[in-house]
């Protein structure tokens, strides 16, 4: 066998790929925000019309977040995806050309259809790829760095674009951005280590011996009983849902919030939101790290959810402050911790849902990101209703806190630790694979 130090290493390559494909969805799913304006002028839409198509988005990717967990199961990452992006990058073109408010609201439906499989994709591209051990830290940059990191990137990004090609110019470029992303992937992406060419032996075998038995098994047909009732992965859920309504509340209102409660320009306002997502970057790779050193030193699935939960407690209580009517600089301490506390399980809840199924990973992904998505429809509408009935944001800060906390109290207490199965036929006999399985 060969050395370490002479072991191919292109496990890493096809996790890059993940990567890039998740920065490139965010900074899409978002570009609209910045066209705001120009979409109002051309296509005679308001204000309240706008938010109905920006809701679009996430009903589309909540429903197909949790069938596109199965379909990754059934057909594999690299047929899925390449799919995905195929639909999404053509959603994104076509806004400059939607031409009304109803093409508009199926344009973005269609987009949040074709962001949907990333996330599952990404979970059971890591689970097949890599070994137990480096998956926290792989799915911390998936789900954490690239998520903060987009955000932090495109502002600047597609400003720039705006002005150097206008906002029509912007669209397609993303587009173009995302074809690219296939063709560069239809060439280096496969399903497994075994299906790539440019795998050595010694990478195939460093692979396999740190999985599960479970990971052999290929091309799925999802069994929902198993999948349904299993605790941990309801947990991840709830949890998940708990740091989205924190995550979605400030990615939607922070420049609104810092703008009427510190009489800041936009301008002003968005140099400020930048810290809590440059914190949200630090806590991601923090998280994974950590995860994956205290994961070998317990081996226990349990020690992953307190990772998870501790974070959650501590972003809860880090946003008490902003309920007493805090400095500006108080207050941006406060939420950068909170969202740095926040991220550290950024990655961790597809490690968590690995963990939970680990013989349907992209199902059990595809279930956590539904529940995401879930507080990405209900977190803007519960501030904004917050804000409109009580004319402060205070209130809204409360419920995230409240909500991080209970997430936390979740994680910590109601996981348990899965049962051995002698006999791994029980698993193709639809068998629960957790003691959380009910």
């Amino acid at each position: 066998m060969q050395s370490r130090s002479t072991r191919s290493r292109f496990r890493w390559v096809t996790i890059g790929l993940v990567v890039a494909l998740i920065v490139i969805n965010y900074v899409d799913r978002s570009a609209i925000s910045y066209a705001v304006e120009p979409l109002e002028k051309a296509f005679g839409i308001t204000t309240a019309q706008y938010g109905f198509i920006s809701s679009i988005f996430s009903v589309g990717y909540m429903v197909f977040a949790f069938v596109s967990g199965p379909l990754v199961d059934r057909y594999g990452p690299r047929k899925v995806l390449l799919a995905a992006i195929a639909m999404f990058s053509v959603s994104v073109a076509l806004i400059p050309v939607a031409g009304s408010f109803a093409g508009l609201l199926l344009v973005r439906l269609l987009l949040g259809i074709g962001e949907a499989p990333a996330f599952p994709a990404a979970t059971r591209t890591v689970s097949r790829w890599l070994p137990a051990r480096e998956r926290g830290l792989a799915l911390a940059l998936c789900g954490g760095v690239a998520v903060a990191g987009s955000l932090l990137i495109s502002g600047p990004l597609l400003t720039w674009l705006i002005g150097w090609l206008g906002w029509q110019g912007m669209f397609w470029t993303m587009a173009v951005l995302g074809i690219a992303w296939a063709v560069l992937a239809a060439v280096l992406l496969r399903d497994t280590p075994a299906a790539s060419p440019r795998v050595d032996a010694a990478e195939r075998a460093y692979i396999a011996e740190g999985q599960e038995a479970e990971a052999g098994v290929e091309h799925t047909t999802v069994r929902w009983r198993p999948l349904l009732t299993n605790r941990n992965l309801w947990v991840v859920a709830g949890g998940y849902f708990a740091w989205g309504f924190m995550f979605w509340g400030f990615m939607y209102w922070l420049p609104s919030y810092l703008s009427s409660a510190y009489q800041l320009s936009l301008k002003q306002a968005g140099a400020f939101s930048i810290a809590p997502w440059a914190a949200g970057v630090v806590g991601a790779l923090v998280g994974g790290i950590v995860v994956d050193r205290v994961y070998r030193r317990t081996a226990r699935i349990r020690s992953r959810f307190a990772v998870m939960g501790t974070a959650l407690l501590l972003a809860g209580c880090s946003l008490v402050p902003l309920a007493i009517s805090p400095t500006l600089t108080v207050a941006i301490i406060s939420i950068s911790l909170g969202v740095g506390f926040g991220f550290v399980t950024g990655g961790i809840w597809w490690v968590a849902s690995i963990d939970a199924a680990p013989d349907q990973p992209g199902s059990a992904a595809g279930f956590a990101d539904a529940a995401f998505a879930l507080s990405g429809i209900v977190a803007p509408s519960v501030m904004g209703f917050i804000v409109s009935g009580t004319g402060t944001f205070t209130s809204g800060f409360v419920v995230m806190a409240v909500l991080a906390v209970g997430g936390a109290l979740l994680m910590l207490l109601v996981p348990r630790e899965p049962v051995a199965r002698p006999d791994a036929r029980s698993v193709d006999e639809g068998s629960p694979t957790t003691a959380g399985s009910a």
